[in-house]
């Protein structure tokens, strides 16, 4: 076993004394104290204790395990507890798992996003379940008075071996409440796992399969009212006045009025983006009476002029955001990146003398790859609940970034965040875009206009135009060979608009002598934010596609091509930041050769690899195309996936089959684009997303194994299938795809 510190401070540890009917309660923060379903129907204990923590205990040995980290359908709310249960030696099967409340008092990083979860809480989590599991042993053995090392557990069972004597952990949960809280805890080795490693369903499957009210859509309270919004038609525009008198006189409404999301002299934070800040407010009894009603306001709007923000990002920096005026069209977007990407660009990293290596060499190749605007398109539409009183707020929805809602909600309604409860709910998905959070302070900024509670919903058409949508994208990419058809220099120029996507860090760099990358940006007024891998979901694909063809005009196979590069990587870096592994990068290309077959592809197959870095993971996968009656069809996926130790191996499949799709989907029709600054995709009957015939037939999942903590597995797997697409389409058509969407209208 690895014995591992306590680290923990006054809040970090809470225990309570045994109640009525007994009972342990510990809860500490797993990540302050480390840094870097059942057949049957459970039966309740006597009572529970009331108090914030991770993990409870009753007298009948029945536990409840707490877990803190928002849900949208990466199924953190089983993998966590997971790790929780193992370490405590429970069966899983007398776990129940409660969703906690937002508190930071006592939990950190309660934030759903950049596939951080079990990589940030993964040793704290361990220790949560190790630290009980160490009060019960010492209650056992003062209970027996026998030494604390002979006491052994086993699926939620005490056992002294030499005595035969047994308990269940409810037995000497009230004891366990009187323990000193352990200076240090010992940790089971991977290969003692039981918990860990086998898949578990969703804890909330059966809610979701039956319909029970678990997503913020679902909220229902006493004397709740329903509100909605009016916003601009087009970015670039604002509010110029209204007429609310045929509207007002609409059945079950009650109020409307205008409203700023907030103060004039507020610096954001780092999630408020939000390009239309004064939205008119329609109050009623009812959904759809609101909606209604919204049809018959007289609304007058007008451009807006040049403006600009501050926003603090995190570690304390501020920076000003730039909001151009101007109602912006896809055709000027295009041109603006053709002009920005012809000017000399910001140098990021050089290594060598680039310059020189493109002049001596034998081939060049170069191309240009660009990507749409993007819209995230979740199921459930933007909504959230909020009751704001003189003593109090209640906030409730779904969210991936707790902390900003009620740290943004405290500062626009000048209410201290103690007084500020924010629950979460299930997300009918978010991909990013629910944590940017202005429709939280929306609501209640709504609720205390109205006095009373509020649930703001959007209609899908909102919930589209509002978006905070992935960045238009360019990219040049240059690869230079010598006569013996190596690779001498490379040279990647990225920009877009507002943001590039440029990893300057990231492979080639550090397996190429001469290597240049530059990046560069044009302003927008167009919100845009976190989508499902940021920036990678655009250079992975562009990357990936761009050394395919260098490997073809060399003379190699794609493959090997890459694991020649990689292996320069290991042996003989060039630079000191590269931020891969490019052993952990190597495996998983040669575990997807190995699990594809690739090399004995029959005569009907056109198949396409890729494999990508980004957060801390690394996939691979082998696309296989089959063309039917002139149309190209996905046929099988083969994905490998190194993201350290896989907690759920069911449920981290599902994953990589959600990623694989959703790229598929994005890369062959998602595109977002505007005219006068308006969108023209705004619902499902007019932005494409793939369909259950576009879908592959196959995908086989395999993991690498090892014993590395775990990374991260929502985002890595997303990129590379773009470029793993890209290629096998290449090899079924004889055309390379440098624009997204690939195929729009057809296939």
């Amino acid at each position: 076993m690895t014995t591992a510190k306590i680290i923990i401070g006054r809040r970090s540890f809470i225990k309570s004394m045994a109640v009525a009917g007994g009972g342990l309660m510990l809860g500490f923060s797993w990540l302050d104290s480390y840094k870097p379903g059942t057949d049957q129907e459970l039966i309740m204990p006597d009572e529970w204790f009331k108090i914030n923590a991770y993990l409870k205990i009753g007298n009948n040995g029945v536990v409840t395990i707490m877990s803190t980290n928002p849900e949208f359908g990466q199924g953190v709310k089983t993998s966590m507890p997971m790790v929780v249960a193992e370490e405590l030696d429970v069966d899983w099967k007398h776990v129940i798992v409660e969703q906690a409340a937002f508190n930071p008092e006592i939990y950190t990083r309660q934030f759903t996003g950049g596939s951080q979860a079990l990589r940030q809480g993964w040793q704290g989590l361990r220790m949560a379940g190790a630290t009980a599991r160490q009060m019960l042993r010492e209650a056992a053995a003062k209970a027996w008075n026998v030494p604390v090392t002979e006491i052994t557990t086993a699926a939620g069972v005490l056992f002294h071996k030499n005595s035969g004597k047994k308990a269940g952990y409810g037995e000497m949960a009230s004891a366990a409440s009187k323990i000193p809280v352990p200076k240090e805890v010992e940790l089971k080795e991977p290969k003692d796992f039981k918990i860990v490693g086998t898949t578990r369903k969703n804890v909330d499957g059966d809610k979701l399969v039956t319909g029970k009210p678990v997503f913020g859509l679902d909220v229902d309270h006493e004397g709740m009212l329903i509100t909605t919004v009016a916003i601009p038609p087009a970015f670039g525009m604002k509010l110029k006045s209204f007429d609310a008198t045929e509207a007002k006189a609409m059945p079950g409404i009650t109020d409307i009025f205008s409203f700023r999301t907030y103060k004039d002299d507020y610096e954001r934070n780092f999630f408020d983006t939000d390009a239309f800040t004064e939205l008119i407010a329609i109050v009623g009894k009812t959904t759809w009476e609101v909606m209604n009603a919204k049809q018959k306001l007289k609304v007058e709007w007008e451009p807006f002029s040049n403006t600009s923000y501050q926003v603090g990002g995190f570690g304390g920096r501020t920076q000003t955001i730039k909001v151009p005026d101007g109602l912006e069209s896809t055709s000027d977007h295009v041109a603006r990146m053709k002009e920005a990407a012809s000017k000399p660009g910001r140098i990021v990293r050089q290594d060598g003398n680039p310059e020189e290596a493109f002049k001596n060499a034998a081939k060049i190749i170069e191309r240009t790859y660009t990507a749409p605007f993007l819209g995230h398109f979740m199921m459930e539409p933007i909504n959230f609940f909020a009751h704001v009183t003189d003593d109090n707020v209640v906030v409730e929805g779904p969210t991936q970034a707790p902390e900003f809602v009620e740290r943004t909600i405290s500062a626009r309604l000048g209410i201290p965040v103690e007084k500020i409860d924010v629950k979460m709910t299930r997300m009918g998905g978010g991909f990013g875009r629910r944590a940017y959070n202005h429709y939280a302070t929306e609501a209640a900024v709504i609720s205390q206009k109205v006095k009373a509670p509020v649930k703001l919903v959007y209609n899908r058409e909102d919930t589209t135009r509002f978006g905070v949508f992935r960045p238009t994208y360019y990219v040049t990419y240059r690869a230079g060979l010598d006569k013996n058809n190596n690779l001498t220099a490379f040279h990647v120029k990225a920009g877009g608009i507002p943001e590039n996507s440029l990893h300057a860090n990231r492979f080639p760099a550090g397996a190429v002598d001469n290597y240049l990358a530059e990046g560069w940006t044009v302003d927008s007024n167009i919100t845009v934010g976190a989508f499902r891998a940021p920036g990678s979901n655009f250079m992975g694909p562009a990357e990936q596609s761009f050394l395919d063809e260098v490997a073809e005009t060399a003379g190699k196979d794609p493959i090997e091509f890459r694991l020649d590069l990689f292996k320069r990587a290991q042996e003989n870096p060039v630079g000191k930041n590269n931020d891969y592994d490019a052993a952990r990068y190597a495996g998983v290309l040669e575990l997807v050769r190995e699990k594809s077959g690739w090399g004995k592809e029959t005569s009907n197959k056109n198949r396409g690899v890729a494999a990508y870095f980004c957060h801390n993971s690394y996939a691979a996968h082998v696309v296989d195309v089959v063309m039917e009656n002139d149309q190209p069809r996905v046929e099988r996926v083969c994905s490998a996936i190194d993201c350290g130790i896989v907690v759920n191996p069911g449920e981290a499949a599902n994953m990589v089959e959600g990623a694989v799709t959703d790229g598929i989907g994005n890369a062959m029709f998602g595109e977002m684009t505007f005219d006068q600054g308006s969108c023209e995709e705004d619902n499902f009957d007019t932005y494409r997303i793939i369909r259950q015939k576009d879908a592959p037939k196959n995908i086989d999942v395999y993991f690498v194994q090892n014993e590395i903590a775990p990374t991260g597995l929502g985002e890595p797997p997303f990129p590379p299938v773009f470029a793993a697409l890209a290629n096998a389409l290449y090899k079924a058509t004889g055309k390379r795809y440098y624009h997204q969407p690939f195929i729009k209208n057809s296939f």
